[in-house]
């Protein structure tokens, strides 16, 4: 009979995303998923049977929660689609300043495992495909939403504007790691919220 475990599998799952969320996956040793869970390494491999399973898993709790709060703030039908898309920038600018290590911004770990694995880790690739491809569908029928109405004037394709929006989050996302304060952050949004009235 298998021994039951002893430590809540949700919570050291929590705690390896934060780990890999603030070193990147290559960085992330062994023993800091240990340190981080307070898991031996024979439980974590008994229960997670390899560091690229655990990231996997980790990977997708951190999509799941991210994600599904920016589709609810891009879904909410009682505000009008620019408000919507201002809610958006303003939660990407207020979760840089609220996942901090050192002092600094550690960024969205879908940007930055896009950054070191997207290229060489195939499984890593279709998570953040799929990821791309439902943020990117809840961005542009919001902006679909604002051209019917008259809410947003640009006569440029939704989905080329989604996809304009999401590389200006990504690029927000990447100049906080780098050091820019939330009034630097603010501008790039709302500059990029001006360029959907042009």
């Amino acid at each position: 009979m298998a021994r039951p475990r002893t430590f809540d599998e949700e919570r050291a799952l929590d705690a390896a995303m934060h780990a890999f969320w603030a070193n990147g996956y290559e960085a992330t040793s062994t023993q800091d998923l240990c340190d981080a869970t307070g898991l031996g390494r024979s439980s974590i491999y008994n229960t997670f049977s390899s560091k690229h399973e655990l990231f996997q898993r980790a990977l997708a709790r951190y999509i799941d929660s991210m994600t599904s709060i920016q589709v609810e703030i891009l879904e909410d039908a009682e505000q009008p689609p620019m408000d919507r898309l201002r809610a958006l920038f303003a939660r990407i600018v207020d979760s840089e300043f609220e996942c901090r290590k050192d002092g600094h911004s550690i960024g969205c770990l879908t940007v930055n495992t896009t950054v070191e694995l997207a290229g060489r880790d195939p499984e890593a690739a279709e998570m953040l495909a799929r990821d791309l491809a439902m943020r990117l569908a809840a961005i542009s029928a919001v902006i679909r939403a604002g051209q019917s109405g008259g809410d947003i004037t640009s006569s440029r394709d939704a989905g080329d504007l989604a996809r304009f929006v999401n590389a200006i989050i990504g690029g927000m996302r990447i100049a906080a790691q780098g050091g820019a304060d939330r009034d630097a952050l603010t501008a790039i949004a709302e500059t990029a919220l001006d360029a959907l009235n042009r």
